[in-house]
């Protein structure tokens, strides 16, 4: 379905805020309390949720709100990966941190014979939207970061390269679907910023072949809000660039814009998604907040390259905070529209 965008279009990176009873159900279903249908109506419903919250404050482009995925890695694609084996986590008490999640052992080489789930993710969500629709998707050296390699795969990337051949195919199928948008979500190229060019060609590898257009979400952790590093993109310009996507998504709303000179400094063709939501703050920005960084983000950006999309998603913000931010964050771009129609004419 081919959707006309407008000027400064805006979306979601991928994930939506769970309402309370979605959390009160997978519990249930844990605990052997649902059965499949029940857990499939649930989590219908859910999406639902996230596309008409999403439609109610008026975003562009939308996005399932990533509702299937509980856990994110350990149901949405763990659990159609064949070959591992669950480790305990290294720590279980205490405050919440990235050592507490889940982690698996290879044990065999890595399959997944029934794809990992994309192609039904899409098939709904097209069903029950008329707007234009995005597909996020974990690349694979994020998902290799909660595997160790046991006897099969000697480190990090080498499973990542495994992984990049199973994402590599459940993009094409996406498309075959019917998908014209697809963003790739690796925090982790942030995250290890010594050498770009091994990213790059992981993620050029695992686009290969993918006839849509592409997107790249580059962040630093969202894990209860918490970033996982440093937070600095400078090391990956301009080399970056060589990736085969069109849109690179970053966050800058949450570092008080810091680093947005990076696209003046380092100019391309490429459409820049600007965070300018901040989901790891309980603060709501006004409308005029938004539109302010919107103006900044103009200082570096032309308007025709420039998409207005929160920090990261929302999965780990409260529903009521992720809803009147959404609704700041399209009348802030609405204001800014408005204010370059008007010189134009």
């Amino acid at each position: 379905m081919a959707t006309t965008l407008p000027l400064l279009p805006t979306s979601v990176i991928g994930s939506y805020a769970w309402p309370a009873w979605l959390h009160i159900s997978l519990a249930a279903a844990d605990r052997g309390e649902c059965g499949p249908d029940d857990v499939r109506e649930t989590l219908d419903d859910a999406v639902d949720l996230a596309l008409r919250d999403q439609d109610d404050a008026g975003v562009d482009t939308v996005t399932d709100g990533e509702m299937r995925r509980a856990g994110f890695f350990t149901a949405a694609f763990y659990g159609h990966l064949t070959g591992l084996e669950e480790v305990p986590a290294r720590r279980m008490i205490g405050i919440i941190g990235h050592d507490q999640r889940e982690s698996y052992r290879v044990v065999a080489p890595l399959t997944a014979p029934r794809g990992l789930g994309l192609v039904d993710e899409y098939t709904y969500v097209r069903r029950r939207t008329a707007r234009a629709v995005k597909m996020p998707c974990a690349g694979p050296f994020t998902l290799a970061g909660r595997l160790s390699g046991g006897q099969i795969y000697r480190d990090r990337m080498e499973i990542a390269w495994a992984l990049s051949e199973i994402v590599n195919r459940e993009l094409r199928a996406l498309v075959a679907a019917g998908c014209d948008f697809i963003q790739i979500d690796e925090p982790s190229y942030a995250v290890h910023q010594n050498d770009p060019q091994p990213f790059i060609d992981l993620f050029n590898s695992t686009v290969k072949g993918v006839e849509a257009r592409i997107g790249l979400h580059l962040c630093f952790g969202n894990f209860v809000g918490r970033p996982v590093a440093r937070r600095v993109y400078r090391p990956l310009f301009p080399r970056i660039f060589d990736v085969h996507a069109t849109e690179f998504a970053l966050e800058f709303a949450n570092r008080e814009m810091v680093e947005i000179d990076l696209w003046n400094e380092f100019p391309s063709d490429r459409t820049l998604a600007a965070g300018l939501i901040d989901v790891k703050n309980y603060y709501v920005e006004t409308a005029e907040e938004v539109a302010d960084r919107i103006r900044v983000a103009l200082r570096h950006v032309r308007p025709e390259k420039l998409a207005i999309v929160p920090d990261c998603g929302f999965s780990q913000t409260a529903r009521w905070a992720a809803r009147r931010k959404l609704v700041s964050m399209v009348e802030g771009a609405r204001i800014v529209r408005r204010e370059l129609t008007g010189q134009r004419l």
